[in-house]
């Protein structure tokens, strides 16, 4: 064969397996699970999703390679055979990074150089490969500058290329190529690099949450409200907003959180939403820890369906967090949107998988 024709052959199928991730996805019923939450693998009922998400996979400050820490490799390594002997359809993701300081700086270094980058990729395919996952999850809390975002880009697109080599190299389906994003394209100034991203990943799991912390703000509010008449920091102005920069629908995945945050009041008798309180609160509590908190403390529940949120209180203790009634209208309107699906952080909180069965009824068929 003439070596143009096994050239033109190559480049077709290369595209093909580039093509290939952009063909219709699967609805995204998705949830994190990570062992340190001290909720072991083997408790997961998988049958509630169809893709699970394996954190945290680390990157290696001196090699750029991605690494998994002795005490987590048998879990990592086992995570797939365990989640899919209850549903074996459920597809893994080895998600890679997390939310720290010391994790950025690692993340921003490594996507500065194309060699480094190289690293990086090569390593994460590997390693996917040997635990049997079936995709990538990019983690980096988050890219800072412009730079950054550039990097950002051009890692994606080398991403994709690699994985592309690999399912043709290896004949095995392509690995899923995803990243837990800011909850908006827009982070303090600095944009996303929308096109890259549209064009090289198969979604985008959008971090809805987290709007408010009691460790800084002087008054109750949701952390993760899906609407908000005064202000565009929401879940839906964040869905939009993305939408807007040239990032489909059908690749946005919304993030719901199974977790509240912990407010103090400055008065007992003022609790509602926007109250004052004191600084700072109580920090993070588990949805288990908050269905026990109201049982024990009799504590008064309110729904409020105007920004969708839940919250409680009993005496100066305020938690606002997403119970059954949010989580269904957010997924109802995850839904109604055109949006790829939904996922959890995390599922080691849940309470009896109330909040999971509650998203996976209101997603549907």
């Amino acid at each position: 064969m003439a070596s143009s024709t096994k050239l033109l052959i190559f480049s077709a199928l290369s595209l093909l397996q580039l093509l290939q991730f952009s063909a219709a996805q699967a609805a995204v019923n998705g949830g994190y699970w990570f062992p340190e939450s001290g909720f072991a693998a083997s408790n997961i009922d998988s049958s509630l999703f169809t893709h699970l998400f394996c954190a945290f996979a680390d990157l290696d400050p001196s090699t750029n390679q991605v690494t998994v820490s002795s005490s987590n490799t048998a879990a990592f390594s086992q995570f797939t055979a365990t989640v899919q002997s209850k549903n074996p359809s459920v597809k893994t993701l080895l998600s890679i990074g997390g939310g720290n300081a010391t994790r950025t700086a690692t993340f921003s270094s490594m996507a500065t150089q194309p060699s480094s980058r190289k690293s990086f990729i090569d390593s994460s395919i590997n390693l996917a490969r040997r635990y049997g996952f079936s995709g990538l999850d990019l983690d980096w809390e988050y890219p800072r500058t412009s730079s950054d975002m550039t990097n950002l880009g051009s890692l994606l697109s080398e991403w994709r290329r690699a994985i592309a080599a690999d399912a043709q190299s290896s004949g095995k389906a392509a690995l899923l190529l995803t990243a837990a994003f800011y909850f908006s394209p827009n982070l303090n100034g600095v944009n996303y690099p929308a096109q890259s991203i549209n064009t090289n990943m198969d979604w985008v799991n959008v971090m809805a949450y987290d709007f408010y912390d009691p460790s800084w703000y002087r008054f109750t509010n949701s952390h993760s409200m899906l609407y908000d008449p005064s202000s565009q920091v929401s879940g839906s102005s964040g869905i939009g907003a993305w939408i807007q920069a040239g990032v489909s629908a059908n690749k946005l995945v919304l993030g719901m959180p199974f977790y509240g945050y912990v407010w103090q009041l400055a008065n007992a008798n003022n609790h509602g939403l926007l109250a004052p309180a004191i600084v700072p609160g109580g920090g993070a509590m588990g949805y288990n820890q908050i269905k026990n908190f109201i049982s024990q403390n009799n504590a008064a529940v309110v729904y409020n369906a105007t920004i969708v949120t839940n919250y409680c209180y009993s005496g100066t203790t305020w938690i606002g967090y997403d119970d059954t009634q949010s989580i269904a209208a957010k997924v109802s309107f995850a839904k109604q949107r055109g949006l790829l699906g939904y996922f959890a952080w995390h599922v080691g909180v849940d309470s009896n998988w109330a909040l999971s069965r509650q998203a996976k009824q209101s997603w549907g068929a």
